[in-house]
């Protein structure tokens, strides 16, 4: 894909999608607002948040896909076209605008007739910000945790009586779906007189820097370590990028970060060298929005705070020590941005999120055994669900084991941190290593599962996706938790698992048929 396609830029204020940078033609006129975009690889989270968006606006949005998914049927109903496939001919005749993202190859055939036909091309992370508009903006940028905060702060803001409008990258149950501009909109919805005053929340994607697109009144960064470095290169250049993200916070806006966190602390530290107001959080003593106790509940967990506005009580419906501490920025952005609102109601709304989908998601439990669906792709994130599992186990009348199948997604992530993987499944009391999903990147001999079990011979590789049901057919037994980690296609095993767990065993030691 060209540069042009690529590299976010500023986004003209109350103009849909305005040109910019981003986009391959400079003639495209100011005033002029597109009627109806094409979305390449439509079925994807934050590309399908963008077509979401776009047909709440009221422009009709046409997709592809290389195959269908669990976004694609929504998106149907509310009444985008989508076909199956890449072709040129799906690129609609009356077409003024094509969204893609880094994840659409140069040589796709829908772009390339878009360049052929004089058509813009725009990043995804700009038709976002387009389509926003001059709403409020609380980004959620970070490593790990920028779903979860992302739909913890749209609660919190419906629970102080704000209608926000919404983006992120993946399906939050308690939201309905992942995109909109409020609570009620809908396709041919008209909105509210005053819905471009509503605040909007944001999950700010640093995979690709795209993220620059934004100028947030809020910007909370969770954490901030190496990752994606197949297109940042190095963790310099992408420290250097969310240096640029925090001097995107519009005058008298807000950079909030992690305390806790050593990467997001010390991007506070250098924000505030430059005149950026920077407020913190987690269980350092000095944070603005301190942690004071945590203790797990039925259902969640109960916090105790020290807040700018005094002590306030925390109850999350979700566990581990990691969403409280994601509640907690949600929590200190929603009021960066929102100085008016009340914490105590900004905390009762944040009570009812119960979990992003893929974010530690019982799928079930069959024969004593309960089994996990989560989105853990990096080893922090690993590590972090991991201890999670630890302390559910811990608090079972009988005994129980954590084990584990996880799934390498990108060979280079695999390649960069492959004794970091180790380390973080190292903490299951049996794990399995799955051969990597490649996603995007194209395959590399190289780098399998043994990039990881190399490292800790107590790790397991597997050598085809089919291994996992009977390995842990074999090895688990009452009382135990699974953990399916990944943020590839393991997610479509799970079914399977608990399926074949549920059969009974035939003589042979084979789940009957």
């Amino acid at each position: 894909m060209s540069s042009d396609a690529a590299s976010p830029g500023p986004i003209a204020p109350r103009t849909i999608l305005a040109p910019g940078p981003v986009v391959s033609r400079a003639d495209w006129p100011a005033e002029q607002e597109p009627r109806a975009l094409h979305v390449i690889r439509i079925g994807g989270a934050g590309m399908s948040a963008v077509a979401r968006l776009a047909l709440e606006a009221g422009l009709a949005v046409s997709g592809s896909d290389s195959q269908d998914g669990q976004f694609i049927g929504p998106l149907r109903e509310a009444g985008a076209t989508i076909g199956i496939g890449f072709d040129a001919a799906q690129l609609p005749a009356d077409c003024d605008l094509v969204v893609v993202s880094t994840a659409v190859r140069a040589d796709n055939p829908e772009l390339l007739a878009a360049r052929e036909r004089g058509i813009p091309v725009i990043h995804r992370a700009a038709a976002l910000a387009g389509l926003l508009g001059e709403r409020p903006l609380i980004a959620v940028a970070g490593t790990h945790g920028k779903t979860s905060t992302t739909g913890m702060a749209v609660t919190a803001l419906r629970g102080a009586g704000t209608d926000p409008a919404w983006a992120l990258g993946a399906a939050v149950p308690d939201l309905g779906r992942n995109a909109g501009f409020g609570a009620a909109s809908a396709p041919g919805t008209r909105l509210p007189a005053d819905a471009d005053r509503q605040p909007a929340v944001v999950e700010a994607d640093e995979s690709d820097g795209s993220f620059l697109a934004f100028a947030p009144r809020a910007l909370v960064v969770t954490n901030l370590e190496a990752d994606h470095l197949d297109f940042h290169g190095d963790e310099a250049t992408l420290i250097a990028g969310f240096d640029a993200l925090a001097d995107r916070v519009v005058p008298g806006g807000t950079l909030v970060v992690c305390a806790d966190d050593p990467g997001a602390r010390a991007l506070g530290e250098r924000a505030r060298a430059r005149g950026i107001a920077v407020q913190e959080y987690g269980t350092a003593a000095d944070a603005d929005w301190e942690l004071r106790a945590e203790d797990a509940a039925a259902g969640g967990t109960v916090a105790e705070l020290r807040t700018p506005s005094g002590p306030l009580t925390l109850r999350l419906a979700v566990a581990g020590h990691h969403n409280v501490l994601n509640a907690l920025g949600a929590l200190a952005a929603c009021a960066a941005a929102l100085p008016a609102a009340d914490p105590a109601l900004l905390a009762a709304g944040m009570a009812s999120f119960t979990g992003a989908s893929r974010r530690f998601d019982v799928a079930g439990t069959v024969g004593g055994v309960t089994v996990v669906d989560d989105y853990a792709h990096h080893p922090r994130e690993v590590a972090a669900t991991l201890e999670a599992a630890r302390g559910i186990v811990a608090q079972q009348p009988g005994p129980g084991r954590v084990l584990a199948v996880f799934q390498p997604h990108l060979y280079s992530r695999t390649r960069a941190f492959g004794a970091e993987f180790a380390a973080a499944l190292a903490a299951a009391d049996l794990a399995w290593v799955m051969p990597v999903y490649g996603a995007r990147e194209d395959p590399d001999p190289s780098v399998d599962a043994r990039t990881i079990t190399a490292h800790q011979p107590t790790l397991t590789p597997l050598d085809e996706a089919g291994a996992v049901i009977p390995s842990v057919r074999a090895a688990a037994r009452p009382g135990d938790l699974l953990l399916m980690l990944g943020a590839g296609d393991v997610v479509e095993t799970t079914p399977q698992l608990l399926a074949t767990l549920d059969a009974p065993v035939t003589d042979a030691g084979e789940p009957e048929a």
